[in-house]
């Protein structure tokens, strides 16, 4: 290991003592450094990093811009070490959002939910049926990133105090989701019928066939063709079903049971804000921009703001 995958590895590690987890960060940063190796430097440089993070003449300026920053961010603590270091200035690569970059959200109805739950009954296996029911399920109602359900573990499951601990999160964080009492009883289910189909004692929530952890990788292929199974067509180019869309969807939900009910949005705010696992509500608020009804009540706190300030 050369001095430069030494100080790769000192930066991941300090950075993820303050709770992040840098997974595109581990992947790309020995890239980078194995490709100044090839260059026979030992220093960072401008037209190096440029070089490195636009060598696929192909690929969308957003990639670009987004593989710069990371090696902005090591070489910042690079030069605290090496004085020769060089950071890449921020507007090196220009990448302006398109009309298509952005995703719009799939908002399941409940028929498309029960549509989804169905296929999986239906198409899967017992075990496989059972496991996927119950996790898309657990993604209506608790609005938890899918990868946070799927590390979960079975004594997360909380049934005296009616949580389940989500432990680890992004940035780090801890938290306790409140479940509904029906919630509660259909994991408990889950968890019966899981034993009986597959005995051998495991500490995984979620399981594959094998008795290991389900992830990610696995998981996306099998709901598409669940999807796809269940009819749910793409709405446009940009609107189409994702696993992610589930937790937008509790968010919108959420947000328009207050609106309609004349509560006090804004002061409800942080509440949803710790359930979905937020840093502030600053980031919850991207979710008005789902329907046209939240946009409208956005429209109108930004009138009284104006009104305040006048």
């Amino acid at each position: 290991m050369n001095e430069l995958d030494q100080a790769v590895a000192d930066y991941l590690s300090i950075r993820r003592a303050f709770g992040f987890k840098l997974e595109k960060h581990a992947k790309l940063l020995p890239r980078f450094v194995a490709f100044l190796a090839d260059q026979g430097v030992t220093s960072v440089t401008n037209e190096l990093s440029l070089a490195w993070a636009t060598q696929s003449a192909d690929a969308d300026p957003i990639v670009w811009k987004n593989r710069l920053t990371i090696v902005r961010g090591f070489a910042k603590y690079l030069a605290t070490l090496d004085p020769q270091t060089e950071v890449p200035p921020k507007g090196l690569v220009v990448a302006r959002p398109h009309s298509n970059y952005r995703a719009e959200p799939y908002l399941y109805s409940d028929q498309d939910v029960e549509a989804l739950m169905a296929a999986a009954r239906r198409g899967l296996r017992p075990l496989k049926a059972v496991t996927y029911e119950t996790l898309i399920g657990l993604l209506v109602v608790t609005g938890c990133r899918i990868g946070e359900l799927l590390r979960c573990r079975r004594d997360d499951v909380d049934p005296e105090h009616r949580v389940l601990v989500i432990s680890d999160s992004k940035f780090g964080k801890s938290r306790e989701v409140p479940l509904h009492q029906s919630t509660l009883e259909a994991l408990v289910a889950y968890l019966r019928r899981r034993d009986q189909l597959f005995p051998t004692a495991t500490t995984n929530l979620f399981i594959s066939t094998a008795g290991g952890r389900l992830t990610y990788k696995s998981v996306q292929p099998v709901f598409a063709r669940l999807a796809k199974q269940a009819g749910l067509e793409p709405r446009s180019d940009r609107c189409r079903p994702r696993l992610h869309d589930f937790r937008h969807g509790f968010a919108v939900h959420q947000l328009l049971e207050w609106n309609r009910s004349g509560a006090d949005v804004a002061a409800l705010l942080p509440l949803l804000s710790t359930v979905l696992g937020h840093v502030d509500p600053g980031s919850t608020y991207w979710y008005l921009e789902a329907v046209p009804e939240l946009l409208a009540f956005a429209a109108s706190q930004a009138e009284k703001t104006l009104e305040i300030l006048r």
